[in-house]
């Protein structure tokens, strides 16, 4: 993975809107469960990141393309998993032409990386490499990606991801559905375009835990934090059952450390006035 390309489009100097499309209809029939949102939130969050939000879609032409064309349009850095393949149910390459209004094209870097795997592949098995036969010939169409498009290096097997600009400085990035090329994929990009931009030790949270209240009442104490502390955002977590804490809810605050103290301090103040019975309070 010492591959170095540059980003089709502007870096990011502001702080990162990242987001993830999940594509395929195994993951919404549930024949396979789901595994690259959390672990996109842990990559994000070994760089003081956290996502934005997470789409999932099934194996439909028009709504792909239509996630698509709004991520393109968002400004927002968006990682698209799932259906960059050649089968007849492999769409996102076809759709993310379309949503950008860009013809197709074979991108010399991914053709030569698939004639590599394809003559490494000739060679374990000890038999002539030929490129003109039907099943090889019909490998190279993974390497077919819309217009301008730029590589994402495969450390599994050489068959490259695509990433394609965005409006507003925003970019696409496009991996498998198969989480051991889509991880390290995904891990590539960040590093290599996004790493002036991480901010490992610029967020924290601090919350406690809070018994037998009701969300309503908490609500005007949560909006006057968030009218009194720009940057910092409240969040409430209710439990109904938990084995150690039964009824209760997780109330605390998230942001830039520096700001998050007299945040959390002011929440502390307020559930003093309601009398609140409190439980321990958590540090992330």
């Amino acid at each position: 993975m010492n591959l170095q390309h540059k980003p089709p489009y502007q870096p990011h100097e502001t702080p990162l809107r990242v987001g993830i499309i999940i594509i395929g209809d195994e993951i919404l029939s549930g024949k396979r469960a789901d595994k690259h949102l959390p672990k996109f939130i842990e990559l994000l969050a070994a760089r003081g990141l956290q996502p934005e939000f997470a789409d999932y879609v099934g194996d439909s032409p028009a709504r792909i393309t239509t996630t698509l064309q709004r991520a393109f349009e968002s400004g927002e850095v968006v990682f698209s998993c799932g259906g960059i393949g050649a089968t007849p149910d492999d769409h996102t390459r076809q759709c993310a032409a379309l949503a950008l209004g860009r013809p197709l094209q074979l991108h010399p870097e991914a053709a030569a990386l698939i004639r590599q795997r394809m003559q490494e592949l000739a060679l374990e098995k000890g038999v002539p490499y030929e490129p003109e036969r039907d099943d090889n010939r019909h490998r190279m169409n993974m390497g077919v990606f819309p217009e301008g498009a730029t590589i994402i290096p495969n450390p599994y097997n050489r068959i490259a991801g695509f990433s394609c600009a965005g409006g507003h400085g925003g970019g696409v990035h496009f991996v498998p559905g198969f989480p051991v090329m889509a991880w390290p994929m995904m891990e590539w990009v960040l590093d290599s375009y996004y790493a002036h931009l991480f901010q490992p030790k610029a967020y924290v949270e601090r919350s406690i835990i809070v018994y037998g209240a009701m969300e309503a009442a908490l609500t005007p104490l949560m909006e006057a934090i968030e009218a009194k502390h720009p940057g910092v955002r409240i969040f409430s977590l209710p439990s109904v059952d938990h084995p150690l804490h039964g009824r209760h809810i997780e109330l605390g605050v998230k942001g830039a450390p520096a700001l998050t103290v007299a945040a959390y301090a002011a929440l502390l103040a307020g559930l003093a006035t309601q009398n609140a019975k409190l439980g321990p309070e958590l540090v992330r």
